[in-house]
């Protein structure tokens, strides 16, 4: 199991890391959710894969999960949502003053006449 779970945050941030260099704005949020969720395997991962295990130790229970880490990816969630809607409204808002959605687009030339030439 530990070699599925390990393959699977391999695999998630390789993808991740892959969507996020490329130029286009779209795949570099599907990058960044990519990553998130990578990190919140891992994370989940920290506290021991137990299945079927209860996250509090009781009386006659020998095997528990630990609650930190469930708690950690609770809060990351709540946290890559709310960032995942930032960035998306930040490229809509790209987009929709430029026209294009490229992230390497260089700045438009301004055409400022009121600077004094220098000598």
């Amino acid at each position: 199991m530990e070699l599925l779970v390990a393959s699977a945050i391999g695999i998630l941030t390789a993808g991740g890391l892959y969507l996020t260099l490329r130029l286009r704005t779209f795949p570099v949020i599907l990058g960044i959710s990519l990553l998130t969720y990578a990190v919140n395997v891992f994370l989940f991962a920290s506290g021991r894969l137990t299945v079927g295990a209860p996250p509090i130790l009781r009386d006659g229970v020998t095997t528990y999960a630990d609650p930190l880490p469930q708690a950690l990816v609770l809060t990351a969630i709540v946290i890559s949502f709310g960032m995942t809607a930032v960035v998306v409204m930040i490229g809509l808002g790209a987009f929709l003053g430029s026209d294009d959605d490229h992230v390497d687009d260089m700045p438009e030339p301004s055409n400022d006449t009121t600077q004094e030439p220098t000598s």
